[in-house]
């Protein structure tokens, strides 16, 4: 039987686990038993004791401070009011998440669209915030609960995706440590947010000693 993701998955650099999750599934289970679930494809990693995106401002500190649980706990950041689905990594102390960007519906898509009503299929879950809303994920009842819990959890892909099938970016949105190589996404896949990554390859090469 296929157990969700523990905790202890998550204790470690969180550059690995969102590497990782990719192709996973996030379920989310609601009140009445219905499961609505996506294939993730695109993850972001923060690791705030190295990363400039932390340190240089992008997190203020009460944030930092609500990161730094113990690995494993589902957490929201707030952006222009919309809530986005990141899990803690790396020891209680420490500021470090994995934030879930992007999923492939695959359980429940006609009761995500009640959630979140689009035209486009690709729009319902193709960026952090939507898929929240679509998957009816409320964050009072959520944050701080553990990532194996019941009504939200995750699994890990059958088979890890090979190299070839993952495309690495620079994050998006970002300033401070732009040329970052921590994005994660699906390649090819119809689902990944329409975020336009801070740097270029050809930036982020030259920016690390590329030629």
């Amino acid at each position: 039987m296929v157990t969700a993701l523990s905790p202890t998955f998550f204790d470690r650099d969180p550059v690995a686990v969102a590497r990782e999750l990719l192709g996973g599934t996030l379920v989310h289970v609601l009140p009445g038993g219905e499961r609505l679930s996506g294939r993730i494809v695109e993850t972001e990693a923060y690791d705030c004791p190295r990363d400039p995106a932390c340190t240089a401002g992008r997190f203020h500190a009460a944030r930092s401070a609500e990161m730094a649980v113990s690995a494993g706990r589902w957490l929201f950041w707030s952006t222009h009011g919309h809530p986005l689905l990141q899990v803690s990594c790396r020891p209680e102390g420490i500021a470090a998440s994995v934030l879930i960007r992007a999923l492939e519906p695959l359980e429940g898509k006609g009761q995500m669209l009640t959630h979140r009503p689009v035209t486009r299929e690709r729009d319902l879950t193709n960026g952090p915030a939507k898929l929240v809303y679509a998957l009816g994920i409320r964050p009072a009842e959520v944050t701080g609960t553990v990532v194996d819990s019941a009504a939200l959890h995750l699994f890990a892909p059958a088979l890890a995706l090979p190299d070839d099938e993952v495309e690495i970016t620079a994050r998006v949105g970002i300033k401070e440590g732009r040329n970052l190589p921590w994005r994660f996404v699906v390649r090819g896949s119809a689902w990944v947010s329409p975020g336009v990554p801070s740097m270029d390859l050809a930036e982020m090469n030259l920016g690390m000693g590329g030629s």
